[in-house]
């Protein structure tokens, strides 16, 4: 595929590589709003860019749109596709540009361009008639673009700001060929019967409520499946040598000062007045554990110190971007930190590489591996983000582990390695993340007496797995289908007897079972037995035993599994010897 570049050439892509996807995507953006313009005269525009998965365009309608006229656009992009319209790339000073858009009506590209430097000069793409200020690239001719969707419609503020107008975002997505936007739109509509939204409260695992928003909570067999992933990372981290701590929500103004979120997070921070002192609800567990590690002095000897915390932290995130266990506004963040020196550095990050792919192995998952540098609000010398950046990438060389870069998305205080997890459908999901820090030991003035016997400022690694295990749990409904595996279903055997007659005997096969720490129930309504198959089925369980009077008088259970339907008959014995094959917890000792 060609795409027209900024500067006027044209350079050979692929798809499947990142810039000619985006440039692919962006440049059916631009077919999507010449195509609204041409049906819809009076229309302004903002802005379309490419996104994951596809693009969105937003706009001021005069009339109220819906999803019923996705046909008659669709066919008016086909129809520009046919056209094979060149992109070309031109500039404009930013007088003229200002002065163009105007008469032409475009009062969202009027003010994109008055927040541009006055000198600058302006990049602009043309496809026939429709004109766009944008950077670019884009693919060299609308003929590019053999598939494409119009997917949904939602409301937008003009630049994220809630005091600013609504507009109408339209997404779409659009491939080289139709097999693949076949294949895709497949994959969407099984994500769909996935969703964590739905499965979550078909299967009784949470809730989110008018009186908190982006504030979930935790029915009984969440809570479950919730202290099992915690109960998991506890047993690995004691393996590791970690311990644990846990720190107050609430903390002083001053704390958050020093740490430097109070300047570079305050916006998405809640605070409140406590005897006339400002404190902040933590949205991160960093600054409390610099606190404990500052309590007493340390020896070299001591390290590398491994502190995990469990934390509950606090986000103020805008209320259109809540959705589901995803994007919250309250999480518990598995976080940990490392302290340590610098010659440690290399095996520390190994060893919570290891960590991090022993526990995404366990649960099925694939990842690849970003490697995010210094941003622009960022602190701290550029000789500390050299040697922090050379430190994360050289342990990744050592390991072999593959990674790109991704200039730029790193913390304020450092640069990081994210884990971005693909699940059972092909979707990515950002969890796991190791972050290495000069800047808050020193900020919080942090030591160690070294072997020379004089004093030294350690290194940090902030590092978490799960990432927030609100969002794993998502995460996880979705990569299951709500099909758990045996160690961390809620509720693992569901026992039906056939009728009322049979519950002595069913309560009896319950308690044997959960003598052994398996998790089970009995559905003792006045169902028929088939009814009640047909629940426990829709339940996810993995095992359901029916009773009835023959396997009373054998002291037996007749098996049924999730997956492969009738086992016949088992004695009570039998079916734990099966499930503890299976595996009834999972077994961390390695």
């Amino acid at each position: 595929m060609k795409i027209s570049m900024q500067d006027g050439s044209i350079r050979e892509v692929t798809f499947e590589e990142e810039l000619g996807k985006n440039a692919f995507r962006h440049t059916t953006a631009h077919i999507l709003a010449q195509a609204v313009k041409r049906l819809y005269p009076n229309t302004k525009c903002a802005i379309g860019p490419a996104i994951a998965d596809g693009f969105y365009y937003d706009f001021e309608f005069d009339f109220e749109f819906s999803a019923d006229r996705f046909e008659e656009i669709e066919a008016e992009m086909r129809k520009i596709v046919k056209e094979n319209l060149q992109l070309r790339h031109y500039t404009m000073s930013r007088e003229k540009a200002v002065k163009w858009m105007e008469e032409k009506g475009e009062p969202y590209k009027v003010e994109l361009i008055q927040d541009l430097p006055e000198d600058a000069e302006l990049s602009f793409y043309q496809q026939g008639e429709y004109v766009e200020l944008c950077a670019g690239p884009h693919a060299a001719y609308t003929s590019a673009v053999k598939a494409l969707k119009l997917l949904s419609v939602a409301g937008a503020y003009w630049r994220g700001d809630e005091k600013n107008k609504m507009l109408t975002r339209i997404y779409g997505t659009s491939f080289p060929n139709g097999e693949m936007l076949e294949a895709y739109l497949n994959r969407m509509e099984e994500a769909k019967k996935r969703d964590h939204r739905k499965l979550g409260k078909e299967l009784g695992l949470f809730t989110l409520m008018d009186e908190g928003p982006g504030f979930p909570f935790f029915l009984p067999k969440g809570l479950v499946l919730k202290n099992l992933l915690i109960d998991y990372w506890r047993k690995i981290h004691t393996r590791e040598g970690y311990v644990e701590i846990s720190t107050p929500v609430m903390l002083d103004r001053k704390l958050w000062e020093t740490s430097g979120h109070w300047e570079h997070y305050r916006e998405i921070m809640y605070t409140t007045t406590i005897d006339e002192t400002d404190f902040a609800i933590k949205p991160m567990n960093c600054p409390g554990g610099m606190l404990v590690y500052k309590m007493e002095p340390h020896s070299y000897r001591e390290l590398p110190m491994r502190i995990g915390e469990l934390g509950l932290v606090h986000r103020n995130e805008k209320s259109g971007q809540l959705h589901g266990l995803m994007r919250v506004r309250c999480f518990t963040q598995d976080d940990a930190h490392i302290f340590m020196t610098k010659e440690q550095i290399p095996d520390e990050i190994k060893g919570v590489v290891r960590l991090i792919d022993e526990v995404y192995a366990g649960f099925g998952f694939k990842y690849h591996v970003e490697l995010s540098t210094r941003p622009e609000d960022s602190i701290g010398s550029d000789e500390d983000w050299e040697v922090a950046t050379a430190g994360l990438q050289n342990a990744l060389d050592d390991l072999g582990l593959p990674y790109v870069i991704n200039e730029g998305d790193g913390a304020f205080y450092g640069p990081k390695i994210d884990f971005h997890l693909e699940d059972s459908i092909g979707r990515t999901w950002q969890c796991g993340t190791i972050q290495l820090d000069f800047q808050l030991p020193q900020r919080f003035e942090a030591e160690y007496i070294g072997a020379d016997g004089e004093k030294h400022r350690p290194i940090m690694i902030h590092r978490v797995v799960f990432g927030s295990i609100e969002r794993f749990i998502g995460i996880l409904i979705e990569h299951y289908a709500g099909k758990f595996p045996l160690w961390l279903a809620p509720v693992q055997v569901k026992i039906l007897p056939i009728s009322d007659k049979f519950l002595g005997y069913a309560e009896a096969v319950k308690a044997s079972l959960a003598k052994v720490g398996l998790r089970c129930e009995v559905d003792a309504r006045a169902e028929k037995i088939g009814y009640k198959i047909r629940g426990a089925r829709l339940e996810r369980v993995p095992y359901m035993l029916v009773v009835g009077e023959k396997e009373a008088e054998s002291g037996s259970v007749s098996v049924r599994k999730r997956e492969d339907g009738d086992l016949g008959n088992m004695t009570v014995e039998q079916l734990l010897e099966r499930l503890r094959e299976e595996g009834i917890a999972v077994d961390v000792a390695k």
